[in-house]
């Protein structure tokens, strides 16, 4: 059996292993910080290999480059041995019942860093949309502080909210000498991981103001692409000025939107409003139905656009207005007036334009990048649906900047389709105005839409709520059960809670050569002593790519407790002295996998005959020891 490695992938090590077998004369050796001798690329060689270019020292070239950049670019790759441990009593069944965890929706609490990089396998490829509202960086905001070469004495004075495992908050004042250099050094490690949760048509939207939008569009534009630059969507976030505004009154932010592939990605129409339909009229009474005019000149040159034309009153029309062309041929032109669809004006007498019909448009609009408040809400319409949700006893207590969801509804208007199960992730989900967005989508049109809302513990000023976790979790809980009670839908109103936590794994499951003889007597068990079932249930889940939101079930073999996966897709059990009765029902069952514990059997002739009962009933289950 092989045993688990229960750790995030090493994405340094898997691209040099992909460099290496695309350039093996680059591949060389080194010696390391600890005096070490190790492979290493050889930079050189392999700036030779792929440009006939090569640009170094001071030669300028275009760059977007910060201090510490590489650093990110480190921490995105870094692996980490950390798990997701599930929280039953927050959770919320399919039906809202609390507790259940029959729902495919997924909540959770800790940083998004470390929640990104432990879902990072299982969800590669799978996310259809993503949307973020990350901090603004407006010297009143808080960003995440990912340097862990401190100690926790170090950075305590200097930190705003952190916990055991060493995340913290840290206000980023503008009298900070590393004002941008923090936000960009937070930002990017996130947004390079979040691109590979994107399905090849998958497409992010961000929020962001003026502050940092220049920077967030430079980001953006390396870790996507330019070429998948979509859009930077104009929110009218306000209806009324503020005249006590020092120089412009604010009325809007962005959402930026970049696909992960613009090649294939295209928007959904946005439904016809009665307004768009309205401009069809029908004042010739013509049998196809309404029409509106369109132009048939253009200012582009076109050699067969220039003739002339007779109008049914017998005036004879010489040719387009002075630099313009038809944008026909006149073969074409005739064939349209045959046709009657050419309207000439109620005398006859008019410049030709080109009749379209309603019947014959596409059935849809395509989205436009200037959104106003009345198609998708404002601040204050925001701030009144968290109000009509929770409850606050102080109504400074209101979280700031929360988004209305019917900004959030339109993008799941253009992004997701209905009734194929996409997954929407948000990663800095604030008071889960995204959750309640799908949720509202999901009962309106009876669809199944999927979300993963991940949050840091961050402390409010709330009396009520001590974190946002609090906020946006109950948050969802009531909002599904206003919807469920308004509109009956058959749909999944739960989440599954999980928490960012260290690994299950005692340190000798990772470093056995780094465990001293003496030492093994503490570890007799390499699990730690309080850790559950269902905690090594869920970090086997993300090592081997299972969803998380997967349906498990628990049964009894031979006295022994069984997690049973996706439909037996894995099947898992971790509970000691494990009989030859137990692991013949679970190879009979013929999973794709099947999970024991390393020290699980109860004597060493079941240990002995574990592999020849699997090669008898299931030979291509592949088996797995933790």
């Amino acid at each position: 059996m092989d045993k688990l490695k229960l750790h995030t992938p090493d994405l340094a090590e898997s691209n040099f292993h992909k460099l290496a077998a695309m350039f093996p004369n680059a591949v060389t050796e080194t010696i390391n910080d600890a005096g070490e001798v190790v492979r290493a690329i050889d930079a050189d060689v392999l700036r030779q290999e792929i440009s006939a270019e090569v640009v170094e020292g001071p030669q300028e070239r275009y760059q977007f480059t910060w201090p510490d950049k590489k650093k990110s670019v480190v921490l995105a790759n870094a692996p980490i041995a950390k798990t997701l441990r599930l929280d039953r009593s927050k959770s919320v069944g399919r039906d809202g019942t609390r507790g259940g965890i029959d729902t495919e929706n997924i909540y959770i609490e800790g940083d998004n860093l470390d929640a990104l990089k432990l879902l990072q396998e299982t969800y590669l490829g799978k996310v259809k949309m993503i949307y973020i509202d990350p901090p603004y960086n407006t010297g009143s905001d808080f960003i995440y502080e990912d340097d862990f070469s401190q100690g926790t004495g170090e950075y305590l004075p200097d930190s705003g909210q952190f916990d055991e495992e060493g995340n913290r908050l840290v206000q980023n004042t503008e009298s900070n000498g590393r004002f941008h250099t923090d936000w960009l050094n937070m930002l990017y490690p996130r947004l390079r991981i979040a691109k590979d949760f994107l399905t090849e048509d998958g497409v992010i939207f961000i929020s962001i103001d003026d502050h940092e939008a220049s920077q967030m569009r430079k980001i953006c534009d390396e870790v996507f692409g330019i070429q998948n630059f979509v859009a930077n969507v104009i929110w009218q976030k306000v209806f009324a000025p503020k005249n006590s505004a020092k120089h412009f009154s604010g009325s809007h932010e962005y959402v930026l939107c970049y696909a992960k592939n613009a090649e294939i990605w295209r928007p959904n129409l946005l439904d016809r409003d009665e307004e768009a339909n309205n401009r069809y009229k029908n004042p010739d009474n013509d049998p196809r139905g309404p029409w509106a005019s369109d132009n048939l000149t253009a200012r582009n040159y076109y050699g067969a656009g220039q003739y002339a034309v007779k109008c049914p009153s017998g005036r004879i029309i010489d040719g387009p207005p002075t630099g313009r062309y038809w944008t026909v041929s006149k073969e074409k032109f005739e064939e349209f007036d045959k046709e009657n669809r050419i309207w000439w004006g109620e005398d006859g007498d008019n410049m030709p334009r080109l009749k379209r019909f309603l019947s014959d448009v596409q059935q849809g609009l395509v989205p436009q990048t200037l959104w106003p408040y009345e198609d998708v809400g404002h601040t204050q319409e925001a701030k009144k649906e968290l109000l009509a949700t929770i409850d606050f006893s102080r109504s400074e207590d209101v979280f700031d900047t929360p988004k209305p969801t019917r900004l959030i509804q339109r993008m799941l208007q253009i992004a997701t389709t209905t009734n194929e199960g996409d997954i929407i992730l948000d990663f800095f989900s604030g008071s889960a105005t995204t959750a309640h967005a799908i949720i509202q989508s999901n009962a309106e049109q009876i669809g199944n839409r999927r979300f993963i809302m991940v949050q840091i513990a961050e402390k409010t000023k709330s009396k009520d709520y001590s974190t946002l976790c609090d906020i946006g979790e109950e948050r969802i809980r009531r909002a599904g059960d206003k919807i469920r009670a308004e509109t009956g839908a058959d749909i999944d109103y739960g989440f599954r809670v999980f928490r960012v936590d260290s690994t299950n794994m005692e340190d000798v499951y990772y470093n056995p050569s780094e465990t001293a003889q003496e030492m093994l007597a503490q570890w007799a068990d390499n699990i730690k002593p309080d850790r559950t079932p269902e905690d090594l249930l869920f970090q086997v889940m993300l090592d081997l790519g299972i969803l998380l939101s997967s349906s498990i079930e628990e049964t009894v073999i031979a006295g022994k407790k069984v997690f049973s996966v996706a439909d037996g897709y894995l099947l898992a059990c971790f509970d000691q002295n494990v009989t030859e009765e137990t692991v013949t029902e679970i190879a009979r069952r013929c999973p794709f996998y099947a999970v024991f514990r390393d020290s699980s059997m109860t004597s060493d002739s079941v240990a002995t005959n574990f592999e020849q009962i699997f090669a008898t009933y299931s030979p291509k289950t592949v088996r797995k020891v933790l």
